[in-house]
């Protein structure tokens, strides 16, 4: 059931992306085919210097943040990167060049910092500017906060909840007389470029996404037998099935691609840590000795 979920997930994800972008199964090459006559030569090469840099397990994830970047320059304009953002917020260009994250996005990289950004720069510019932030952790409706001067009952009012994360509060009377807000949970909605940053990481996948200049290719690396011997055999008695884990894992590439394949977000949480022990396999990381621990003392 949570398999069918997780396609289910796919399919919405890859009409938006033909929506949005135009592509029925978006990748890297047509991304940046895409990206590179709307930000210019100079903005592509150096947001692709950033996915570069990022480990093969987050390059989807800098990968959609570009396409939230693609979407929402063609809605606000290529001047948006030249405009400072008032107070200590540079202009988007200067974050471009320097790749630092700025409070209170520093848990984002650059990229993820931009696509917030022009995600909610857009859903300002199509439903106006939120007169208030709420958690939807909590889905309390009533009064979640304080009411601008002058409203009225019946007045629907707009709240942000997330990057290009929108939803409107409708103005009610309280029995006391008093006004007070109930969120409308139907109105909840997304501007385009955040539309297009979620459906093109489900719809692209983990990868493998090979980018040009990379020499050697990461994804041609040989991973050790013992590891990729210890993440099979968990995986395969926790209910993965042979065609989802592949014949073998030979590679980084053949790695990534078994772990888009078995949908591990979509099973039980002791998945997690199969994920971490897999995505250290891929990054070549440290602690790949412990996380395989972990796994054999789970």
């Amino acid at each position: 059931m949570r398999q069918a979920h997780a396609e289910d997930a796919r399919t919405e994800a890859r009409r938006v992306v033909r929506n949005l972008l135009g592509e029925e199964r978006p990748t890297a090459e047509t991304l940046i085919g895409d990206v590179r006559p709307v930000l210019g030569d100079e903005r592509t090469d150096r947001t692709l210097e950033l996915a570069l840099g990022a480990q093969l397990t987050r390059r989807s994830a800098e990968l959609a943040a570009i396409a939230a970047l693609l979407v929402g320059t063609r809605e606000l304009g290529e001047g948006w990167w030249a405009k400072p953002r008032g107070g200590k917020l540079p202009a988007p260009d200067e974050v471009v060049r320097t790749a630092v994250a700025i409070e209170p996005w520093t848990d984002l990289t650059a990229l993820e910092m931009l696509a917030a950004w022009i995600s909610d720069d857009a859903a300002d510019q199509m439903w106006g500017a939120p007169v208030a932030q709420v958690d939807l952790n909590s889905w309390q409706a009533e009064d979640r906060f304080g009411l601008p001067p002058g409203v009225k009952p019946g007045q629907r009012l707009v709240v942000h909840f997330d990057a290009g994360g929108r939803l409107d509060a409708v103005v009610a009377r309280r029995p006391d007389e008093e006004l007070g807000s109930n969120l409308d949970f139907q109105s909840l909605r997304y501007s385009r470029p955040a539309e297009a940053q979620w459906s093109w990481g489900v719809a692209a996948g983990l990868g493998p996404h090979r980018l040009p200049g990379e020499s050697p290719d990461p994804y041609a690396r040989e991973v050790p037998a013992e590891a990729v011997g210890i993440l099979m055999t968990w995986a395969t008695r926790h209910g993965a099935s042979a065609e989802q884990l592949g014949e073998r894992w030979r590679t980084v590439g053949d790695v990534v691609a078994a772990i888009e394949r078995v949908d591990w977000m979509w099973r039980s949480g002791e998945w997690f840590g199969w994920w971490r022990g897999a995505s250290a396999l891929v990054d070549d990381s440290a602690y790949l000795p412990y996380r395989l621990e972990e796994l054999a003392a789970g």
